[in-house]
């Protein structure tokens, strides 16, 4: 075995491993001791330039991107990069010239992994080094404290000098010091926390800019853990505000939101213009008046406006919150899936379906997009007053004997805010619309209940609220 010393630096390894191929000393052979002691460098790789005269020593070509790889991989600290460094230099030089392309191989993937953790780590040094203003006698200098995972001061050095070359800095680390006093970069041997300072006057203003540029709306915990981790936290100023940042981000997200649906809705309500319900007792006349209804912006989100169908002169009217996604495309009340299951339940209550009026408080459908899927919305306050003119409008003319509420939105436009289905559902009440009304869920309520048993047991009060309906309705 050949014990081979040096500093642990790229140039010192360079001049200590060409050695070692002169000699041709196999991998396998070498111990890598390194040394504390500066030591002269050497250039050793052609980088596949060929030799321009004769050469005394031997040429050894290998890829210039192992060369990039080489000075990234020597500035990690893991103790195996000089042996891992000088094994692939071997085989490069001996058969395998093409080693780097074969990204299975164990010791390329070891290699790729090394230097991918010090990029990792220059740009953690980039982004999380926070400068405190030092005053001294001939100006302020700033200081700043960072604990790299890997050698990478001076490497990173370079950068600091070209983004603060006006400002003259330090920045401290455990290993290495980089000073920089707007004409020369120097280094010095590293220190501990406590020579740097832990404040300074700017970081009250500091703090107030980052709070307020903070944007609680793109926050996600587990992304800004991976990209910016705790251990990096103690150094920053910041970081003494963003736990309470983060237990404030819903609330001004929820703010947010308000304010822009508030400016967004004063937006499009210039462009707000209800259509007067025509004086008529044709229901059709009426249908195609509510067509150029645009009284709020969901004749914007719409597809088409839904009326009410059936006939005219019907005994029972059933009303509804407003059409989905299926409605609205086909014009039509109650085709979807609560549509289906509520021609169910009108059958299993007696109930012909063709013999009911079936309208919506609401006549456009409002939804939030999810993917290529359009989700339902609850109508607001607003919305629907835009629509109740034409609400009252299939009362007055269909001048039903009974109504059926179906679902909260609609009974609430009936009896008020006040109304809870869930309090008197299955009651026979009375209101200015209709001599009797009773009130029940949403047949898409059902659709949303957690399993089978439930389902079942919700249908089959659903269908007894009905039957309630179909017999007061012939009293």
């Amino acid at each position: 075995m050949r014990q081979l010393t040096f500093a642990p630096r790229f140039e010192d390894w360079q001049r200590v491993a060409r050695a070692a191929l002169e000699q041709a000393i196999p991998p396998d052979e070498v111990v890598w001791q390194e040394l504390n002691a500066d030591q002269p460098s050497l250039d050793i790789f052609e980088e596949e330039v060929p030799s321009s005269g004769p050469s005394k020593r031997a040429q050894f070509r290998v890829p210039r991107a192992f060369v990039e790889l080489a000075r990234a991989v020597a500035l990690n600290c893991e103790p195996v990069r000089w042996a891992l460094l000088y094994r692939l230099l071997w085989r490069l030089t001996h058969g395998e010239p093409k080693l780097l392309e074969i990204s299975v191989d164990p010791d390329v993937a070891v290699a790729f992994q090394l230097q991918k953790a010090v990029r990792h780590d220059i740009h953690k040094m980039r982004a999380f080094v926070r400068f405190r203003e030092v005053a001294q006698e001939n100006g302020s200098w700033f200081v700043a404290w960072f604990e790299p995972e890997h050698h990478i001061v001076e490497q990173n050095a370079k950068f600091f000098v070209d983004r603060f070359a006006s400002m003259r800095w330090s920045i401290l680390t455990p290993e290495r010091c980089a000073h920089w006093d707007c004409a020369r970069l120097t280094f010095t041997p590293g220190v501990d926390k406590s020579q740097a300072p832990s404040d300074d006057n700017v970081e009250a203003l500091w703090l107030t800019y980052y709070s307020n540029i903070f944007n609680p709306a793109r926050v996600k915990v587990h992304a800004m853990q991976a990209e910016m981790p705790k251990k990096y936290w103690r150094n920053l100023p910041e970081a003494v505000v963003i736990p309470s940042l983060l237990q404030e981000a819903p609330r001004r997200v929820e703010a947010m939101a308000r304010k822009s649906a508030a400016k967004t809705e004063a937006n499009e309500e210039r462009d707000w213009h209800p259509a007067p319900v025509p004086e008529t007792t044709s229901l059709s006349e009426v249908a195609a008046a509510s067509r150029a209804c645009t009284a709020c912006h969901l004749y914007k989100r719409g597809t088409q406006t839904v009326f009410g169908e059936g006939p005219k002169r019907a005994t029972l009217m059933l009303l509804g919150e407003q059409p989905g996604d299926q409605e609205d495309l086909a014009g039509k009340p109650f085709v979807g899936p609560a549509g289906k299951l509520l021609d169910r339940a009108l059958a299993e209550a007696g109930i012909e379906r063709d013999d009911v009026y079936v309208t919506n408080t609401v006549k456009h459908f409002k939804w939030e997009p999810r993917g290529k899927r359009r989700i339902h919305q609850k109508p607001n306050s607003r919305e629907i007053a835009a629509c109740r003119p034409w609400m009252e409008a299939e009362l007055r003319l269909v001048k039903p004997k009974l109504l059926v509420c179906l679902g909260s939105t609609a009974a609430q436009a009936i009896f008020g805010p006040s109304f809870r289905v869930t309090k008197q559902r299955g009651a026979v009440l009375e209101s200015e619309f209709a001599p009797k009304v009773v009130a029940t869920v949403h047949p898409s309520s059902l659709l949303r209940q957690p399993d089978e048993e439930s389902r079942a047991r919700e249908y089959a009060l659903f269908v007894a609220d009905l039957r309630v309906a179909l017999a007061a309705a012939a009293a």
